[in-house]
């Protein structure tokens, strides 16, 4: 078995790399504190070509293989977890839908936007009282004439106001349960679309987050994604690749409290010597260490699996139940390490503790991963 990653892939990593060292990291305290993503990151991001990495030549993206788009992710959020969220609810959420299940038409109409960054994607699935339990959404959507009248709410979206189309997902018929949810492409400029107020969150203050509203929005008959009833399948399918990028995120923020934590190890010192001469800070490190080359391996093969048009389903559900726990296990071993020093924010690994914790949330929560694996096991 080959573990070593193609040119193509090392160029991407060293690439993003160097942007997220440069553009990123030196701006990433100012953007937790102030809670705000500068739009032109976002544009000098679009500009390397990140946010359409996975899209085809043919509608304007670079074509790139689905690794090579974790890789971006976890070097991104090695920098700023605001930042590696922003980009994977774009590609994963807002972008691979109409990529996996659109039209021709619709992948001509959005596509080469999504792909130049001229528009950002997001997706609306959780609501007040659906969260885990994604058959509870009470969002509706009913035909009339060439529309659909979209009315209802959501919480916690990641990109609201960033955002210039969302895939939505409504009830089109109640009595069907998962079978009875649709997905929409609904364009936020559009009547009765409206974002509520951003949320103050722990960590990833910077990523946008906010509820929406659907009040008689009328979306056209050519925006229902896919078919109707399809939507379930669809939300599955697309969080399937969006739980492996999340665990690239928390990948990205492990590696960053490692790097963190060993460096300042090798400078602090104590009683005549560097920490990192004690053993007990030593086990610490190789305990860290560890835990994220197991948890990239674990990411890797269920982005390889993708690649291969395998289905991932067991494979990105172990990684983000994995790469989520370490981050956050990794985060606090790091502030652990800087003892006083990490309690203040100056030092930064602070905000990696806070930005570590919702990886265990969104996208199916750890105990959501547990239930997928086993489910797979006992098929």
């Amino acid at each position: 078995m080959n573990f070593n990653l193609t040119e193509e892939q090392e160029m991407v990593r060293q690439m993003v790399r160097e942007f997220a060292e440069k553009e990123v990291a030196p701006r990433a305290a100012e953007m937790d504190e102030r809670g705000e993503m500068p739009t032109e990151l976002i544009e000098k991001i679009a500009e390397m070509g990140l946010l359409g990495i996975t899209v085809p030549e043919a509608y304007g993206g670079g074509e790139g293989d689905f690794l090579s788009y974790i890789i971006a992710v976890e070097e991104l959020s090695r920098a700023c977890a605001s930042t590696g969220v922003t980009v994977e609810t774009h590609v994963s959420l807002g972008t691979e839908p109409i990529l996996n299940w659109g039209t021709e038409g619709q992948k001509q109409k959005y596509l080469p936007g999504l792909a130049a960054g001229k528009l950002i994607g997001s997706f609306g699935l959780t609501e007040p009282n659906a969260g885990s339990d994604a058959a509870a959404i009470e969002s509706t959507a009913v035909p009339d004439g060439d529309s659909w009248l979209l009315n209802g709410s959501k919480i916690f979206i990641s990109n609201s106001g960033l955002a210039d189309l969302c895939i939505v997902l409504a009830m089109t018929d109640q009595t069907l349960g998962t079978r009875g949810i649709s997905a929409f492409i609904v364009e936020t400029a559009t009547p009765g679309f409206s974002v509520g107020r951003q949320e103050e969150k722990m960590g990833i203050r910077a990523a946008k987050t906010a509820s929406l509203n659907f009040d008689n929005v009328r979306v056209p008959r050519d925006n229902l994604l896919g078919q109707v009833g399809e939507g379930f399948k669809i939300a599955l399918h697309s969080l399937d690749g969006g739980r492996v990028a999340i665990a690239a995120q928390a990948l990205g923020i492990a590696q960053s409290a490692f790097d963190k934590a060993r460096e300042y190890a090798g400078m602090r010192r104590q009683f005549n010597r560097p920490i990192s001469a004690f053993q007990a800070v030593q086990f610490m490190l190789a305990e860290m260490a560890t835990e994220i080359k197991a948890a990239r391996m674990l990411t890797y093969h269920a982005a390889w699996l993708k690649d291969q048009g395998e289905r991932i389903t067991e494979a990105a559900a172990m990684a983000k139940y994995y790469a989520s726990e370490a981050a956050t296990k990794l985060s606090s071993k790091a502030v652990q390490i800087y003892g006083g020093y990490g309690y203040i924010r100056e030092n930064g690994v602070e905000r990696l503790m806070r930005d570590a914790k919702i990886t265990e949330i969104y996208e199916g929560t750890t105990e959501i991963q547990k239930i997928v694996i086993a489910g797979q096991l006992l098929r």
